[in-house]
């Protein structure tokens, strides 16, 4: 069940539309990287988060594109999906979608890849005479869709925010990643928090804004998916009318 204050936000959205007239581009869920037909990489990313997050969006005016990797959710209502599988498919569906205003990205993108993915289904038996010897598997670095979306030119949104989902020294690393990638924003939360972050309805971030040379961090309390939707919504809301286009 939403908290009172995510039901109270989506009614007031309604209401009103201030993010009317813009675009957001929306990434959500896990990527999945083929080792041959039938196995694949992939994480614990259910999407539930860059869902809500479009969803926000689209209650708010915004016209959204969510650019989604595989997951067990409804549509929502009033967005533009589009269905990838690969870090290299979301790259290029968000290249597609550019120019945006806004760009959120939620997805937890597998950060490597089988080099060579086999066409035919790798058989064991065929690895090796001697039972029992591993396979190894030669992996490359996928895209950084993060980074190529801050990255500097006439297409650059005018926000863009990523997510840092960490385990330990959380903020420590989600200040670096805030400098490394070039985008404006940085939420942060501790995937490994007790209530099971991944796959779960709850979470509790950090929002990390660049100021100057220190970033400022704003510490959010426990709270739903949807509600952190709803508040991270409001603020990007309140960024982009204060900024000249």
């Amino acid at each position: 069940m939403a908290e009172p204050d995510a039901i109270l936000a989506a009614i007031e959205s309604h209401f009103s539309a201030p993010l009317a007239g813009l675009r957001a581009l929306v990434t959500s869920g896990p990527t999945i990287e083929a080792i041959d037909p039938v196995r694949y990489i992939t994480n614990r990313s259910s999407g539930k988060q860059g869902h809500a997050i479009a969803a926000a969006f689209a209650r708010r005016g915004a016209g959204v594109t969510l650019v989604s990797g595989p997951v067990a959710l409804a549509d929502p209502a009033g967005v533009e999906v589009v269905r990838v599988e690969s870090a290299e498919q979301m790259l290029a569906a968000c290249r597609a979608a550019l120019p945006v205003d806004v760009a959120v990205c939620t997805a937890a993108v597998a950060d490597w890849r089988v080099k060579e993915a086999s066409p035919e289904k790798i058989k064991k038996e065929a690895q090796s005479t001697r039972r029992n010897r591993p396979l190894t598997l030669e992996l490359v670095q996928n895209p950084d869709i993060l980074a190529a979306l801050s990255a500097p030119g006439r297409e650059r949104p005018r926000l863009v925010v990523g997510f840092a989902a960490e385990t330990i020294d959380v903020l420590d690393n989600a200040r670096a990643k805030l400098g490394q990638k070039g985008c404006d924003w940085i939420v942060a939360n501790d995937v490994s928090a007790e209530g099971g972050v991944i796959g779960g309805e709850m979470n509790q971030v950090h929002l990390i804004r660049r100021n100057g040379a220190e970033p400022r961090v704003e510490d959010w309390p426990r709270m739903t998916k949807a509600a952190v939707a709803e508040r991270l919504a409001e603020r990007i809301a309140e960024a982009v009318s204060a900024a000249p286009p």
